[in-house]
């Protein structure tokens, strides 16, 4: 199922100018033109989640927010055709701070690519407030945005094998932070011990969708 879109007919905050399809047995997945527009959409579902027939979860991504666990799909995709998305900012969610050694194997490279020294690199990657736009990857991994357009970093050209759990790294837009070991082709600027995914923990993933993020220079 999936409704026509002409996002170039459409005033941008028409809902009509996200497609809608359906996925598996009970659930919808729209999708947008941009990242600004998915948060618009995941803000505005969960600030009317009352008005939604039953649902199970909302999962935004990249470029899509998923329903999942629908009563009542059809009815869904109705409603959402009559939608416009107010020009309101997403909701703040809860405050996480970081504590992070900024010791990074590219920290050096990072510091070059933006033409400061790797002192003023830490102070302009731990200056921002971050948000957590959407998670994936691996459990407890978290998409932050929040770093100034200007600062985006390349992936490496060649992955790491293996990436220590607690590194903190950017990768074009975003900034993350590597619950567990494993391969990545993020730039690594540092470090921070707190657990990101922990099982015993409910919810096991310190950061979800929404939580503000602010990492705090230490020494090691």
């Amino acid at each position: 199922m999936s409704t026509p879109s002409s996002p170039g007919d459409l005033p941008p905050e028409d809902l009509r100018a996200f497609e809608l399809r359906a996925v598996g047995e009970d659930a919808l997945l729209l999708t947008a033109d941009s990242p600004g527009r998915v948060a618009a959409l995941y803000a505005e579902l969960l600030a009317r989640r009352a008005e939604l027939p039953a649902i199970t979860e909302i999962v935004p991504a990249a470029r899509t927010v998923l329903l999942d666990g629908l009563a009542d799909r059809a009815g869904l995709a109705r409603l959402l055709a009559g939608w416009r998305l107010p020009d309101r900012p997403p909701a703040d969610g809860p405050l996480v701070e970081l504590p992070t050694v900024y010791d990074g194997a590219d920290l050096a490279e990072a510091a070059a690519l933006w033409g400061v020294s790797p002192e003023a690199a830490v102070r302009i990657h731990s200056a921002p407030e971050y948000r957590v736009a959407f998670c994936g990857f691996a459990p407890g991994f978290a998409y932050l945005t929040g770093l100034p357009e200007g600062r985006h970093l390349p992936r490496r050209a060649t992955p790491r094998p293996a990436v220590p759990a607690g590194s903190v790294a950017v990768a074009g837009p975003y900034t993350g932070v590597y619950p567990r070991p494993s391969p990545g082709g993020w730039q690594l600027l540092g470090r921070t011990a707190t657990p990101l995914w922990d099982e015993t923990r409910q919810p096991p993933a310190l950061l979800a969708p929404g939580t503000r993020v602010r990492f705090t220079p230490t020494r090691g």
